[in-house]
């Protein structure tokens, strides 16, 4: 038998019959049953967690580019010969040129931007303006062509379009006109008096995020260089690229073609401490979750030891009739690793379920507990994400698998280092 390979037949054959232990030989199927249970549960929560961590954070990152400008390029402040500030781009449309050419920009629109006050029926919000003409709203993903909203939008040029979340506390929909306040309206004799325009709102979009959805308004270009007074300049200017991860690599050729008062203002600029903070989070979140990871495989080494403890008189027979160190130490380490194999496949399944499923999971969690689960204006997000990322996986699988084998090491030694004359002294 020194000679036989490595878990082999009958390595494997005494291995599941110890697995398969009598009621009658006490607690060595219940610790297994227990270990087991642990490691499915311990894995399910780590895969669990890091497909909605990730799903988070994809969630995030989509909304912020699909509703925002990549890189926002922006005019210094300026004094002009008569000793007035001047802020802004003159030559809008040569500068919007000069950035859609730079390699890697897929688009490049001057924007005018403005804080207003919206009212109607009787209620008030205050919202942010956007000055964009009817094809640079359109080809904003989360907002124009393809997104999810209602209405006109070949008729932006007769209106506004307004966030989903400021329609309905406003109280208005598509047809229904709003009133736009601004407090720097017309300048006169007495002083700068408000500025109070009624628009028609022709279209509602849902951009995914709730701040946006509150607070966003779009208007015509022209129209919003007429209402703040902006005529003939550009307050900023959109600018989408190809490569939005690598955004860093555009910051040299935009500044170039912005002008000498050009001045950038990445998406990472505005959401990097947040981003930061989720890549935190994910790995303290992982190093916890690993730590119940190992929790729960230490029940392996409990049940190993006790079925070392009452197998000593096997052991010693088998140890009588020829078995090796090595073949000993093999049949209570393959004892050990079924149960994290088993476990480690469980809770991948079960894992792997929640993340395709969270939609309806979470359905039943909101109605169970009467609604209100998720509050979007404290989350940002409308509802709870996942992704399944096959690289969690593989790390929650590896995991398990590693310290499932690791920790079995230690009692299935024992079990070979038995002195066989010691095992059958009693017996």
């Amino acid at each position: 038998m020194a000679n036989t390979a490595p878990f082999s037949r009958f390595e494997r054959m005494i291995a599941w019959r110890y697995l398969r232990a009598k009621r009658a030989e006490g607690g060595v199927s219940v610790m297994t049953w227990i270990s087991l249970i642990g490691i499915t549960l311990a894995v399910f929560a780590l895969i669990a967690t890091l497909s909605v961590r990730a799903g988070f954070r994809a969630e995030f990152v989509d909304t912020i580019l699909g509703a925002n400008a990549h890189v926002t390029v922006y005019a210094a402040t300026q004094i002009d010969q008569n000793g007035n500030q001047i802020k802004g781009f003159q030559d809008y449309d040569a500068i919007a040129a000069r950035l859609a050419a730079v390699p890697g920009v897929t688009r490049a629109a001057p924007m005018i931007r403005g804080q207003v006050m919206v009212s109607a029926q009787g209620a008030t919000n205050g919202a942010e303006v956007y000055g964009l003409s009817p094809e640079d709203l359109a080809a904003i993903p989360r907002v124009g062509v393809g997104a999810d909203a209602y209405g006109d939008l070949d008729r932006y040029g007769e209106g506004i379009a307004i966030g989903s979340v400021l329609a309905r506390e406003l109280g208005v929909g598509v047809g229904d006109k709003v009133r736009v306040i601004s407090p720097t309206g017309v300048k006169t004799a007495f002083g700068t008096s408000p500025r109070v325009n009624a628009y028609e709102v022709v279209y509602v979009f849902t951009a995914g995020r709730y701040d946006i959805d509150k607070t966003r308004l779009y208007m015509p270009f022209t129209e919003a260089q007429s209402y703040f007074n902006r005529e003939g300049f550009a307050d900023e200017f959109e600018v989408m690229v190809a490569d939005p991860d690598h955004v860093d690599q555009y910051t040299g050729p935009l500044l170039s073609a912005g002008g000498d008062q050009a001045v950038l203002w990445t998406w990472r600029d505005s959401s990097g401490a947040f981003l930061r903070a989720l890549d935190i989070e994910d790995n303290i979140m992982f190093i916890i979750l690993s730590i119940l990871v190992l929790i729960a495989t230490m029940n392996i080494i409990s049940g190993l030891i006790m079925l070392v403890k009452n197998k000593g008189r096997d052991i010693g027979i088998l140890r009588t009739i020829g078995l090796t160190e090595g073949a000993v130490l093999r049949v209570f380490f393959m004892c050990g690793a079924f149960t994290g194999i088993v476990g480690t496949l469980a809770g991948v399944i079960l894992g792997c379920l929640f993340a395709l499923y969270i939609d309806p999971i979470f359905s039943a969690v909101n109605y169970l507990a009467g609604g209100g689960v998720w509050d979007p204006s404290i989350r940002g997000i409308y509802a709870l994400p996942a992704k399944l990322q096959w690289g969690d996986v593989l790390s929650a699988v590896s995991l398990s698998l590693g310290l499932s084998f690791i920790v079995t090491i230690f009692p299935a030694r024992r079990a070979a280092r038995m002195n066989p004359v010691e095992a059958l002294r009693y017996e």
